[in-house]
């Protein structure tokens, strides 16, 4: 049985829509079996930095702590987390992770710089990086997952301090055309050696043709058929410990529902 996490988390993102995020949480779970669903109440406070360099780093602390508890309260079943910004996904590997565990991230950005290489101070943009074990405490796993059981999937914008650490630890990446074979991703976690795997789905790997309520859209992206074909062929080969969907910012809540239909075959992916 599937359950799903609704983690409407806005304070990890750089976004000056960042807010609508809670918008695009509520829309999806309103699609979503009731008496499967917890939803977690938007945090009323912004957070701040607490003399760190993550921006608001207070209120993701109180989210990560939130999120790992709801999800470990299914232990028998895997978990969805549907945020919110990407950020979400640190608590809810948090509760499943272990080193038999595989990360596939399916994204068009990285997330792999540290407070000290964000450009931001925006957590979304670290929060790979601190599923690995690095960044700041409490906002890290400890023990990280190691980076030879990570593959990046469909990511196109990398800054320096990302690429320098992918070429570094030679981190296994699929480009979103390669997507397209759904036998390739699967190849790539199995290579990994790991006995589960978790997916995180972040919204803007799809080409801006195939969604617009998010805010980081990079061109070029994949298809959401195929990411959806390539969730299904990895799960055929390597059982699923839980997963995330994030960053779905509808420029309104009305908006929201011209995306919702490209947003549930995904969830039906992983579901």
């Amino acid at each position: 049985m599937t359950r799903f996490v609704i983690a409407p988390q806005w304070q990890g993102s750089s976004s000056s829509r960042a807010m609508q995020l809670i918008d695009g949480a509520e829309a999806i779970a309103g699609d979503l079996p009731r008496a499967a669903t917890t939803a977690l109440e938007p945090l009323p406070e912004a957070g701040d930095a607490q003399g760190t360099p993550v921006l608001r780093a207070s209120a993701l602390v109180r989210m990560r702590e939130r999120i790992r508890d709801a999800v470990s309260a299914g232990a028998d079943d895997h978990s969805v987390t549907i945020g919110g910004d990407c950020g979400v996904a640190l608590g809810a590997v948090s509760a499943v992770a272990d080193e038999d565990l595989a990360i596939v991230w399916i994204d068009a950005h990285a997330d792999l710089n540290t407070p000290a290489s964000s450009p931001s101070g925006a957590f979304h943009g670290m929060v790979l990086r601190a599923i690995l074990g690095e960044g700041i405490e409490p906002l890290r796993l400890s023990p990280g997952i190691a980076p030879a059981r990570v593959v990046l999937a469909g990511t196109r914008a990398r800054d320096a301090e990302e690429q320098r650490f992918i070429d570094e630890h030679g981190i296994r990446s699929i480009s979103a055309d390669e997507l397209s074979d759904p036998e390739i991703l699967a190849e790539a976690v199995a290579a990994t050696g790991a006995t589960r795997v978790y997916i995180h789905l972040d919204l803007d790997v799809l080409d801006p043709a195939e969604i617009s309520g998010v805010a980081f859209a990079e061109p070029f992206g994949a298809r959401a058929a195929d990411v959806a074909a390539a969730i299904r062929r990895v799960r055929e080969r390597v059982p699923l410990a839980g997963a995330t969907i994030t960053e779905f910012s509808p420029a309104s809540p009305a908006a929201a529902v011209d995306d919702l239909g490209t947003i549930l075959r995904l969830v039906g992916a992983l579901a």
